[in-house]
């Protein structure tokens, strides 16, 4: 009898310690997005509809989105012309919230954050533009401290989604050409084994940093979302995500434009578009040089949905 309570009581407390873990499957409510393009809702990467939107409709979520084109974490690390998360996005937040225009329980808010690709891209680290010599390790430290920010503010959910292999894009790919993205000479192996080491490394730092984070913030769930592991698998099966009526293309994108090198990427009359149209698009994995497609986006949206309502485990990692 006693040995029976005693197994009673661990199995008990395993549960409790698994439920633990992360938000409860019908806790969250509310979806409060940062980033750039690639979650921006306004001015989508995708040509379309933005993952937030699909998300939010798929899992009956309230949507605030914050996320803009363009942005790094902060231009501190990495300065780029567009609002990034530190110096731009989060005022925002802040003082939507001081006014009253934004009320948020935290108990069923959750925070995801989907920043890098600009940091790590042109014009910032692979092009040597890290201010007062930044690294990779700056611009991660910068995105982990989005979650410590946003604790002390009160919240305790968040999903963090990591950078995908960005040298699979066409922008860095050792196959690349001059896009809108970038028209000037380059060295498109060095590029595209750079971003390897980028995206691979940056990634890491992140996770251990995640994974070190509970200890300090007490009552936080704080969950990773493999995005790198996710597009790495879109890109070995495609025919599993991609619907599209035109053959599979993972290499290809629904709107290629090939600039003469060294041209001014604004003028769009020099360069040679190929443009999918139709049912086409979904059979594509990019949506441009840099940017997933609307239906890439339409398996991120299903897969973050999943992993906040723990319908899913596959892609997301819940650390607390």
């Amino acid at each position: 009898m006693v040995a029976f309570k005693s197994s009673f009581v661990s199995v008990v407390a395993f549960a409790a310690s698994a439920l633990a873990v992360g938000p409860a499957p019908s806790q969250i409510k509310n979806l409060v997005t940062f980033g750039d393009s690639y979650t921006d809702v306004v001015s989508t990467g995708d040509g379309g509809t933005a993952w937030p939107v699909y998300a939010a409709r798929d899992g009956h979520f309230d949507l605030f989105p914050f996320a803009r084109s363009g942005a790094t974490c902060s231009n501190n690390i990495t300065n780029r012309p567009f609002p990034s998360v530190f110096e731009s996005q989060l005022p925002l937040f802040f003082a939507e919230k001081a006014n009253g225009t934004l009320r948020l329980n935290p108990t069923n808010t959750i925070f995801t954050l989907w920043i890098g690709t600009n940091d790590v891209g042109a014009g910032a680290l692979i092009t040597g533009n890290g201010v007062n010599g930044a690294t990779i390790v700056d611009t991660v430290s910068c995105a982990i401290n989005f979650v410590k920010t946003m604790y002390k503010s009160g919240f305790r959910n968040f999903l963090f989604q990591n950078m995908i292999p960005l040298q699979k894009t066409i922008l860095y790919s050792a196959d690349s050409y001059p896009n809108r993205f970038w028209t000037a000479p380059r060295n498109t192996t060095e590029w595209s084994v750079t971003m390897t080491e980028l995206t691979t490394g940056g990634n890491e730092i992140a996770k251990l940093m995640l994974q070190a984070l509970p200890s300090t913030l007490p009552g936080a769930h704080i969950g990773l979302f493999d995005s790198h592991a996710l597009f790495t698998d879109m890109l070995a099966h495609p025919q599993v995500y991609l619907n599209g009526t035109a053959p599979l293309n993972i290499t290809g994108a629904v709107r290629s434009c090939v600039f003469p090198e060294g041209a001014d990427p604004s003028d769009t009359s020099l360069a040679a578009c190929t443009i999918a149209t139709g049912t086409d698009v979904d059979s594509f994995l990019w949506f441009d040089e840099l940017h997933p497609s609307e239906q890439a986006d339409r398996v991120v949206a299903r897969e973050v949905t999943a992993a906040i309502q723990r319908k899913s485990s596959r892609w997301a990692t819940w650390f607390s």
